[in-house]
Parts: structure tokens; C-alpha cells; sequence
């Protein structure tokens, strides 16, 4: 969701077109809402598309808009499809208005689990301690740090909440200090398509420059040289790809072009090492990948590769006590080797941890005294210390379900190694592992006054596919939850492109669970919670396997009487509402609603557009249905909008950002239009679109509650019946 004053200009938008929906005629499986509103019914334009000897008709593109220039507005939008999407934002206020009138109490739930204006501990990297917070009441958060000399005061770095306003979107990433402590940089996003412009703060003087002022790519794509003289940045083009890595002065000046990929299937990241020796450009694809490195000593010096990409090989590079790290699937080692080599060359490399299958390596963290790696082992967690004379200690948790992070930062000379585990029920514990011993030490334990983490369950049960796998499922419910089929459950999902559904403390699913219910993540193939097999067993030609495993886990939660069948509302996000349509298209008799926010439903027709940033990069997860009728005949098989059933559909709610350059809006709304068209039911089918937003929401906390809120209010209403 967007600020508040966006909010508010869309429900004044969405009331205006309440007047003219109200002769509208209802579809075929529509619902008229509350006081008689009838769901739009979209014209069927018939576009023919002959691809790879197959014909198919694609009676909604009408509603796909990319301009020649600039961002999407509902002014720029071509008049059909304008008309159109006030008239489902008119459907929308009406079908969500019961939802809408209990989504506040709900909201009041969740703020009341948070702790005031308590703010997590400091990082401390050389004399400083950097941290961020959130003002009690606030929804965007406070960036300070403090020096070590006695009775030093707190310096805001960075006021989010200063900078937002004005803008109907906010959302900031990048967050870092120079290694020199003078300056601090950002990047932000005032419009909603990840096109960020950068901002760097001079803490001696106070005088904050836009250093980059439109079109870098702030996710990994910017740093500062360990001389702290320059920040190098990446660019996107005009198709939204991070094509280009610049130098610019900290202190102003013109860009310099360091490094351009050309190949428009390969994405670019750029770090400094841990120690400060290099900075490193990974250029990267699901199956390659490939680091250049810029010494320190020479930050101006051209890149120099390490390994030549490779097809099926990928690696990343760090630095740790003069040799470089080499972390790397090579010679079949799916989930991972980490070897060391001299900093000068290629060879001799010496084996630091071998290959094991199922202990996948997801991350090292050098620090002078040990090296430290994160593992996810039969789906849990671990911290590995691997210390100079080759022990190494492990660290985990007696808990069913948790996660572990590192956070970013750290002090590369640091005698201990911060980390932060949390479980769906224990709010976040920042902890220092000491990298001598390997012992632990809790730093701050968050949380508000009161809460009782023991009044809650996490459990981690496994659920049969129908070709065996066992695929785990996190639960979290109070204590004493009956298990007789009674409580209504969410069951939550994503399953693509290797990303984990990692069992973290939220907020919105607590107070989920202290309404009654049971929240339940299913982590199905695609993911990499079993080791990359499981994300290779999801992916391309094996990607039902994602849809038919979140069926199997909502069957298995009814078979063990967690809830029952019409009981259960799906919920994903992105490529997770991909899975929750594809699970509603297996088994719409199971669910009692589905939520899919920014759904990536229409993936043969985006899949299809050789112009989508992201196409190419994720052709070796989807296939490629432009030259491989393999390819095609799959995807044409399993895309949600082209195997809508001639069945009754449960309640459907989908979300969208106008601005979105990853999902495009009108994938939802053809989704449900389209849903709309063929189901035999009378259940309703309702687009949210927000039309200040891109693919994710405002970075404020307040408009994630109010935004959650509505998801839980509305899975309410479809249990109930009330929808």
C-alpha cells in the first residue's frame, strides 16, 4: 500500500467509480457486492497468437499498457483500459467495504505486539555504532549512529519519514556507511519502479547531495570504495535491466563507466569485500555466474575477471585473511564447496568445506579471527565457525522452526560475530557468537512487555506429495489449539526461483493466530529449504511439482485436523501467487478463499515477451516458450489464466501496482477477469489495484499493517461465508 494521502485518493477514486458500476450486468460466475454493485464484465478481444506452430487466443490483452516513456499513471493510461480499472476499483470498495470496516481492529492487533519505540542494538564497525528504529507510532524508520567517546550523542543519519513526505510512495534500501565513517549513502525510490536516484549524507557538514539522481538499481547495487573517495553504482536501462556499473566522486563529478554486460540473461551486483581488499562485481544468472575484481590499493584500475562464466557453474568471491574465498557448485557440488586460493591467482586451491548433498552452504562471513557460514541443514539453520587451525563449531537452536541472519556491517576485525534468530512464535534475539570460542552471548531480546512466546506453538510436520517427497510445513498456533477440524488456517507459499520461506516472527500472522486461526508456510519445491535439489524439483518442466505440493499440504493439515477443507484460505505473493493460483486451478473445492498479491499469473504471455527485463534472466527457471515448443506445450499446460476451470472458484482477491515493472497490473486483471468469465460459481473476484505502487508496497510499517489487515479481514469473510 502507498502513503496515507494515496491511500486516500484511491478510496476517493474507487467511490466516484461506485456511480458508474451500478448498471453494470453481471458475468458469467460474477458476484454482485454488498448493496447490489455487479463486477465489471471486461470485453473478450479476440487476439490471435501464432507461436512455434500453436495457436492460441488471448481475449484480455487489450489490457496489457507499457508507455514509450516515463512511469505509468491512471492519467497516461489508454481510456478502455482506464474505464476499466475504475470500474474494478468501484467493485473492489464495495466487495472489501465489510472487510475494510473490520481491517482497523485487526491493524490494532498487530500494532499491539510491537514494542514501543524500542530499537534493536547497534552494529559497530571501527568507532561508530550504526542502528535504525522505528518512533513509536511511526511507520517509517529512523537511521543513527553514535561514537564510541564517552557521552557522545545519538547523530540521525538518515529520517525517513522527513524525506517521504510529499510522495505517495517511499521505500529506501542500500543503507551503508564509507568506510571512513564521513559519509552515508541510500537509495530511494519515490515512485514505485524500482528506479532509484542515491543520497549520500556528509556528516561533516550535515548536507545531504542526490549523488545519482534517477535510474540505479539500489538492490545490491551500490557501495563505496574502501577509500571512501567514490561510490560505485549500477544503472538500469531503459528496460529496467542493470546493465552498467559507474564511479562517481563522493564529493560530485562525473560518472565514469566501469564494467557494462551486455547479455540482457545475466543480472549485476557489486559489494566490498569483507576485509576492505577488492570491490567485486558478480554478474549472474540462475545457472552462472561470474566475478570481476578492483583491487583497493587501485580503485580506479579496470575490473579483472577471476573465472570465466561458465555454463552450469557458479561461484562468489570473498576475501579472508589474504587469501580469497571461492563459494561454488563446481564438479556437481550442488549445494556448495568452499575452497580458499591465493589472492594472485587461480591455483593452488585448498578445500575449506566439501560437498555435502542436503547441507547446503548459503553464505560466508570472514572476520579475522574465523570464518563464518550460514547452512540450512534438513530445512534448519546454522551458524559454522571455522577456525584458523581448521575446527570448526556449530550453532543452532532447540526450537522446531527459526531462522538465522547475519546482519550486514560488521567489523571485518571484530572479536564477535553478531547474529539474529527468531522463530513465528520468539521475536527477534540479536546474539554475539564469540569467534574465539564459539560462545554466545544475548545482546537484547525484543519484544513487547508481557508477551508470552509460550503461549504459542511452532511445529514442523511434513506433508506427502502424491509422488512421495515429503514436503515440511510450519505451523504456528496457540497452545492448545484443538485439533479437530474447528480452526480456520492460512497457508502461505512462494516455491520459486530458489528463495526460502525462511519460519521468521511476524507481526501480522501473531495476531492472525490470536484471532483463531492456524498460519501455516508450506515450503514446496522450488524453494531451497531441502538444498537446491528441492529448488531443481520446482523448477521448468518439474514446476507442478510446486502446485501440487501446497495442495498436499493443505490436505495433510486437514487429514491431522489442524483445520478442514473450506477452512483454509492460500496466500502468496509475486511467483507465490503463481502457486496459490496454480493450487486453486489443481483444487478450487479446497480453499476457502485465495489472496494473491501481485500474482504472477499470466506467465506464457510474459514469458513470451522477449522485451521484459526479466525474461531472460529467468528463462533457465520457466523455459523459454519463443524457441522450444517443449517450453511452450509445458508452460501452456500449468500458466494459471490459461487453465481457469468451467467450476465454482472460491473468493479471490488479487493485488497489483500500477507501476510495476516486474508483475505487470494487468496480469491480475486479466487473471480475474478471466476467472470471472469461466467460473460456475458465484463467488467474487475482486482486483485491488494500488496505483501509487510498483511490485512491492511503501516501505512504511503502518502501510504493511493496513495492508494485512485487509488480506486477514478478507480471509475472514470468506470462511464465514460472508463474501
Amino acid at each position: 500500500m502507498a502513503h496515507a494521502s494515496g491511500f486516500s485518493r484511491r478510496m476517493l477514486l474507487q467511490t466516484i467509480a461506485l456511480g458508474a458500476l451500478a448498471g453494470c450486468a453481471t458475468g458469467a460466475g460474477g458476484a454482485a457486492a454488498p448493496g447490489g454493485v455487479a463486477p465489471p464484465v471486461a470485453p473478450r478481444v479476440p487476439f490471435r497468437i501464432e507461436q512455434l506452430g500453436r495457436v492460441r487466443d488471448d481475449p484480455y490483452r487489450w489490457m496489457k499498457f507499457i508507455p514509450e516513456t516515463g512511469t505509468r499513471e491512471m492519467g497516461n493510461l489508454p481510456e478502455m483500459i482506464r474505464t476499466h480499472l475504475e470500474a474494478e476499483a468501484g467493485y473492489a470498495a464495495a466487495v472489501l467495504a465489510p472487510a475494510r470496516a473490520r481491517a482497523p481492529e485487526i491493524a490494532a492487533q498487530m500494532a499491539a505486539h510491537l514494542p514501543g519505540d524500542e530499537a534493536p542494538p547497534p552494529v559497530w564497525a571501527g568507532d561508530w555504532a550504526y542502528a535504525s528504529h522505528y518512533p513509536e507510532g511511526g511507520g517509517h524508520a529512523v537511521y543513527t549512529r553514535v561514537s564510541a567517546e564517552a557521552g557522545a550523542e545519538p547523530e540521525i543519519l538518515l529520517e525517513e519519514a522527513a524525506r517521504a513526505e510529499g510522495f505517495a510512495y517511499y521505500r529506501t534500501t542500500g543503507h551503508q556507511p564509507s568506510p571512513d565513517h564521513r559519509y552515508f549513502a541510500w537509495a530511494e525510490d519515490v515512485i514505485g519502479n524500482d528506479r532509484h536516484r542515491i543520497c549520500v549524507k556528509d556528516t561533516a557538514t550535515g548536507a545531504v547531495s542526490v549523488l545519482v539522481p534517477e535510474d540505479a538499481y539500489g538492490y545490491g547495487g551500490l557501495v563505496f570504495s574502501p577509500s571512501s573517495r567514490f561510490l560505485f553504482w549500477i544503472w538500469r536501462d531503459a528496460r529496467n535491466r542493470p546493465t552498467r556499473i559507474y564511479r562517481t566522486p563522493v564529493d560530485g563529478g562525473e560518472a565514469v563507466l566501469v564494467h557494462e554486460e551486455t547479455n540482457p540473461a545475466l543480472f549485476m551486483q557489486i559489494k566490498r569485500t569483507a576485509a576492505g581488499g577488492y570491490i567485486a562485481i558478480t554478474v549472474s544468472g540462475p545457472d552462472t555466474s561470474e566475478v570481476w575484481l578492483i583491487p583497493a590499493e587501485d580503485e580506479t584500475a579496470a575490473p579483472r575477471v577471476v573465472f570465466p562464466r561458465r555454463e552450469k557453474v557458479r561461484y562468489e568471491i570473498e576475501e579472508w585473511n589474504g587469501a580469497l574465498l571461492v563459494l561454488t557448485d563446481e564438479g556437481g557440488a550442488i549445494d556448495n564447496t568452499l575452497l580458499a586460493m591465493p589472492a594472485g591467482g587461480d591455483a593452488p586451491q585448498e578445500t575449506l568445506v566439501a560437498h555435502r548433498p542436503g547441507s547446503q552452504i548459503l553464505e560466508v562471513f570472514p572476520f579475522a579471527k574465523a570464518l563464518a557460514r550460514l547452512e540450512r541443514q534438513d530445512g534448519l539453520h546454522q551458524l559454522i565457525l571455522l577456525f584458523a587451525d581448521g575446527t570448526e563449531k556449530a550453532i543452532g537452536f532447540d526450537e522446531a522452526a527459526y531462522t538465522l541472519s547475519v546482519p550486514a556491517g560488521q567489523d571485518y576485525a571484530a572479536g564477535q560475530c553478531r547474529i539474529i534468530f527468531q522463530s513465528p512464535r520468539l521475536p527477534a534475539r540479536w546474539m554475539d557468537v564469540d569467534l574465539e570460542t564459539g560462545a554466545l552471548s544475548l545482546v537484547q531480546a525484543s519484544g513487547r512487555a508481557g508477551y508470552d512466546a509460550d503461549a504459542y506453538v511452532v511445529e514442523r510436520i511434513f506433508a506427502p506429495a502424491p509422488d512421495g517427497a515429503l514436503v515440511p510445513v510450519t505451523l504456528l498456533s496457540r497452545r492448545g489449539a484443538p485439533r479437530d477440524g474447528s480452526m480456520p488456517c492460512v497457508l502461505y507459499g512462494y516455491g520459486a526461483y530458489g528463495v526460502s520461506s525462511d519460519p521468521e516472527f511476524s507481526v501480522p500472522a501473531l495476531a492472525l493466530v490470536d484471532r483463531g486461526w492456524t498460519y501455516a508456510i508450506a515450503h514446496v519445491r522450488g524453494g531451497s529449504e531441502r538444498g537446491r535439489q528441492w529448488f531443481l524439483d520446482g523448477r521448468r518442466f518439474s514446476k507442478r511439482n510446486s502446485f501440487t505440493d501446497f495442495v498436499a499440504c493443505g490436505k495433510h493439515l486437514c487429514e491431522l485436523g489442524v483445520t478442514r477443507e473450506g477452512a483454509i484460505v492460500a496466500y502468496g505473493l509475486s511467483a507465490g501467487g503463481l502457486l496459490v493460483a496454480g493450487a486453486m486451478n489443481e483444487a478450487p473445492e479446497m480453499w476457502a478463499g485465495v489472496i494473491a498479491k501481485v500474482p504472477f499469473v499470466d506467465m506464457l504471455n510474459t514469458m513470451s515477451d522477449a522485451d521484459h527485463p526479466l525474461v531472460p534472466l529467468f528463462r533457465p527457471d520457466w523455459g523459454d516458450p519463443l524457441a522450444d515448443p517443449v517450453a511452450y506445450d509445458y508452460m501452456f499446460s500449468i500458466s494459471p489464466y490459461e487453465n481457469v476451470q468451467a467450476t465454482a472458484y472460491p473468493p479471490l482477491l488479487c493485488t497489483s501496482g500500477l507501476k510495476d515493472d516486474r508483475v505487470g497490473y494487468w496480469e491480475a486483471a486479466k487473471f480475474v477477469a478471466e476467472v470471472r468469465h469461466t467460473s460456475t460459481g458465484a463467488a467474487p473476484a475482486v482486483l485491488l489495484l494500488d496505483a501509487d505502487a510498483g511490485h512491492q508496497s511503501s516501505g512504511s510499517r503502518s502501510a504493511e499493517f493496513q495492508e494485512m489487515s485487509l488480506y486477514w479481514a478478507f480471509a475472514e469473510a470468506a470462511v464465514s461465508g460472508a463474501l
